[in-house]
């Protein structure tokens, strides 16, 4: 099985190699201090440290050390870079409009026929957020102080009776927490999924080189490794047989989000049902920015293909263009929303390697010494190498962007205090809470632009306002009080 990016790759051998063989190959490519200790380790430790070099074709290591490591690459922007032409959040035509009604109906039978999965990268750590253990974890809702795995286990199941087939969830963890996120998931009985239906699997890794391009140790017996990005779990589905558990369940679609955002959509009839009527094989959701220079990537055409250029590739006076209206001109964020078909992520791990990029980032890193001290470095000392999941947009047919609304979707639980931080996030989902039940007819009350009380909507009660509308709801909320809707 081969790994690798758009030229660079390495095998996974599916053999052990002798110990002579594995050693002339490091050599080879002037690695050989990856040998340093192995006389002072135990035979366990020596073959942890052999197994994790056989995961690696030195060839493969060579390449990216030069074309990465030792070399920076330029980022080769396109020529021509241009807004997106994104679908609108609400349909602005009458051919817009019916559009929409099929998608969401379309959505809606792909649900009922169990042809759409759920997949949650949900890799780290909580360390940002003060938080010793993995990021899902975390508590985040405003009243029951829910973690972040209960409130997408609640969407999932309320999905699953609305449309009276299961939603499978294929979760992806990393080395660092997948032990711990298991656990988590048995003391809370699946919260309530059968386990049957969640299939957990672990992100990929990469080794860390030092700046002249030198595999690090970590410890005597390992290398520093690192996960290889939220690219490389594309290549994780594959590897871990989650494709094929998709393929005997008849999977043809997958709603992908990310572990930090509490009132992301798990699931959303009418992007999926746009995504798969537009024969999309990589959908995407888009927010306006807060700024011009905000730190999200941009949705732009570049040189005729749909891709997303990282916010510290793209240009300052591009990014501050503005539309006559006053607008600014590229104002499609990223969010890390995607739909994606089952037969594309296929394609995408056929041949020799998964067909996205690597990318570059200078970090700090401890490693071992010759001396076999532990350096821990005050300053970046070490290369490491991801590939990003919105790099297969540029290789998807038909790839679509679909508007939605910050404070609708977006309130990502990422730093300990200030911006993206749980006051932010607890206060975004009371602001949508109180605004769901407005629009039902409940009479909230606001002081300010704040809601004058602390509400909480479990999934399980309601999904979605339209679902909320639904339900018997009390006339008034009263000033000050706690109302949780479960």
């Amino acid at each position: 099985m081969l790994y690798g990016g758009q030229t660079a790759r390495f095998l996974l051998w599916e053999h052990r190699m002798d110990l002579a063989a594995l050693r002339r190959n490091y050599e080879s490519i002037g690695q050989s201090h990856v040998f340093r200790f192995w006389d002072q380790l135990s035979p366990p430790s020596q073959q942890k440290l052999a197994a994790q070099l056989e995961a690696y074709d030195p060839a493969f290591l060579k390449q990216v050390i030069n074309e990465y490591v030792v070399n920076k690459p330029r980022i080769a922007l396109p020529a021509k870079i241009e807004p997106v032409d994104a679908y609108p959040r609400t349909p602005q035509t009458p051919e817009q409009k019916k559009l929409y009604a099929d998608a969401e109906q379309r959505g809606l039978q792909l649900l009922d026929q169990g042809k759409v999965a759920a997949f949650l990268v949900a890799g780290g750590q909580g360390t940002r957020l003060g938080y010793d253990g993995p990021k899902g974890e975390f508590p985040v809702t405003p009243i029951r102080n829910k973690p972040l795995f209960q409130v997408f286990a609640e969407q999932l199941i309320a999905w699953s009776r609305i449309s009276g087939r299961t939603i499978p969830w294929y979760i992806m963890t990393s080395d660092a927490n997948d032990l711990r996120t298991r656990t988590f998931f048995g003391q809370h009985d699946f919260f309530g999924l059968n386990p049957a239906d969640v299939f957990f699997f672990q992100q990929g890794m990469m080794p860390a080189f030092s700046m002249d391009g030198k595999l690090l140790l970590g410890e005597k017996d390992s290398l520093a490794l690192s996960p290889d990005g939220h690219g490389g779990s594309l290549r994780a589905l594959f590897k871990s047989g989650a494709l094929a558990d998709m393929r005997k369940r008849g999977i043809e679609h997958l709603s992908y989000f990310q572990v930090d955002n509490p009132i992301v959509h798990c699931i959303d009839p009418l992007f999926l049902g746009l995504h798969d009527l537009t024969g999309s094989e990589m959908s995407s959701k888009t927010i306006s920015k807060a700024h011009a220079l905000e730190k999200v990537g941009n949705f732009c055409v570049g040189d005729g293909v749909l891709q997303v250029i990282e916010y510290s590739d793209l240009s300052d006076d591009l990014a501050r263009q503005t539309n006559p209206d006053g607008s600014l001109r590229f104002n499609a964020g990223s969010i890390a929303i995607h739909a994606l078909r089952v037969s594309f992520i296929e394609r995408l791990n056929e041949g020799s390697s998964l067909k996205l990029p690597w990318h570059r980032a200078e970090k700090k890193v401890p490693y071992m010494d010759e001396a076999g001290n532990t350096v821990r470095p005050d300053k970046p000392n070490a290369v490491k190498l991801e590939q990003f999941v919105f790099d297969a947009i540029p290789l998807a047919r038909n790839a679509i962007v679909y508007t939605t609304d910050r404070a609708e979707e977006f309130s990502p639980v990422k730093n300990a205090e200030g911006a993206d931080s749980p006051p932010t996030c607890r206060r975004d989902q009371i602001r949508r809470a109180a605004r769901w039940l407005s629009e039902a007819g409940v009479e909230v009350p606001w002081t300010g632009d704040e809601p004058d009380c602390t509400l909480e909507i479990s999934p399980l009660f309601a999904p979605t306002a339209f679902e909320l509308k639904r339900k018997q709801l009390p006339a008034r909320i009263a000033a000050g009080s706690t109302a949780c809707f479960e």
